[in-house]
């Protein structure tokens, strides 16, 4: 018998939904097979639909042809490392957070990233 849980064997589970090699901590640079590239995240305020609309034109300066998802699930918000919306997200990698940029900082922010 065991008293307050010692001795008691934890049992492992992963930190998100599964199928990422992280140990305990959550994969905040999630490179999603599906879905868009570019993810603004936000809960559809103003100044989320704002930074959408900025990104979308920073994608036609880069002559990019990439889709655009808008995320409002706080949850799947958090498993990015976020806390302070609007933020880009290009490839499962937060660019910038808690404002909004306009078309010509998203586009440079993209060229580093590798776009």
């Amino acid at each position: 018998m065991s008293l307050f849980g010692f001795g008691k064997k934890k049992e492992e589970k992963p930190c998100c939904s599964g199928g990422c090699n992280c140990e305990g901590t959550a994969n905040t640079n999630t490179s999603d097979t599906k879905g868009a590239d570019v993810k603004i995240l936000g809960s559809g305020c103003a100044k989320c639909n704002q930074l959408e609309a900025n990104t979308k034109e920073a994608l036609l300066k880069l002559s990019m042809d990439t889709s655009i998802d808008h995320v409002t699930d706080f949850s799947q918000i958090a498993a990015y490392g976020v806390m302070t919306t609007p933020a880009v997200v290009y490839k499962g990698k937060v660019l910038a957070y808690g404002k909004v940029l306009n078309s010509d900082e998203i586009a440079e922010l993209i060229k580093k990233a590798g776009g």
